[in-house]
């Protein structure tokens, strides 16, 4: 399957629309964590709304380190604990930041972005990168929207094995 072979469909439950993205991913698998990952912020980027930036960090040598992403060029190395993707690692869950600009420990990539979600991605149990993805729009992520890219970001590590 390739991107031309994926019906661009508008949802408006939120819900169908992450179901369909974990649906069509595998047609999208070839074998190579680099190119998979790239295709899993693609599609993400083609689905969601109001988002300027998914991408990928991948734990390597104790520190996040960017992996394939869709938006404005980023960070490079995070430590654990520093930032939004490097707490989600730290603490081993979800961050949701409605408003980055009233986060003290926010790593700013584009300034553009007001929100931002980071789901920590997990493979025999331990933490191997974060799914990370920014909006311009304070408070942009909900509960679906959390409960999706949780289950997307599950799917991508059971998949992918990024970073194993």
């Amino acid at each position: 399957m390739s991107s031309v072979d994926i019906e661009v469909k508008q949802f408006t439950d939120k819900r169908d629309m992450y179901a369909y993205v974990r649906e069509v991913f595998p047609g999208l698998l070839s074998g190579d964590a680099v190119a998979d990952l790239a295709n899993a912020s693609a599609l993400l980027n083609m689905f969601l709304e109001k988002v300027n930036w998914v991408g990928f960090y991948i734990m390597k040598d104790g520190a996040l380190v960017l992996g394939p992403f869709q938006g404005k060029p980023a960070v490079v190395r995070i430590e654990a604990g520093a930032g939004v993707c490097g707490t989600a690692v730290a603490e081993g869950c979800t961050q949701v930041v409605d408003d980055v600009h009233k986060c003290e420990n926010h790593i700013a990539c584009d300034a553009n972005s007001s929100s931002e979600i980071v789901v920590p991605m997990f493979v025999d149990g331990r933490v191997v990168g974060v799914l990370d993805l920014d909006s311009p729009v304070p408070s942009r992520f909900d509960a679906e929207d959390r409960e999706g890219i949780e289950r997307f970001a599950a799917e991508v590590a059971r998949l992918v094995r990024p970073g194993s």
